[in-house]
């Protein structure tokens, strides 16, 4: 991902969920960078951000991101129901 194009978050997850998410996007064309606090990774912690994993896209493909998340969310919400 060239370091030109603007970033934006379009989640924040934990580090098992951030990955599943980053293959969702990447398989629908949609470049993802993951960005984190080592700590939280090393030490298993999820405390005042340390262990959030923010989902980052770029700016243009943002608003694509989203829908396909928001898709993602809808189908998995079948034990709701």
């Amino acid at each position: 991902m060239s370091s030109e194009k603007q970033l934006v978050t379009v989640r924040v997850a934990r580090q098992i969920e951030a990955q599943i998410i980053k293959g969702r996007l990447e398989s629908e064309g949609i470049p993802v960078l993951l960005s984190y606090e080592s700590a939280g990774l090393v030490y298993g912690l999820m405390v005042d951000g340390i262990g959030e994993v923010r989902i980052m896209v770029p700016e243009c493909l943002a608003e694509q991101a989203k829908e396909i998340l928001e898709i993602g969310n809808e189908s998995g919400n079948a034990d709701e129901e």
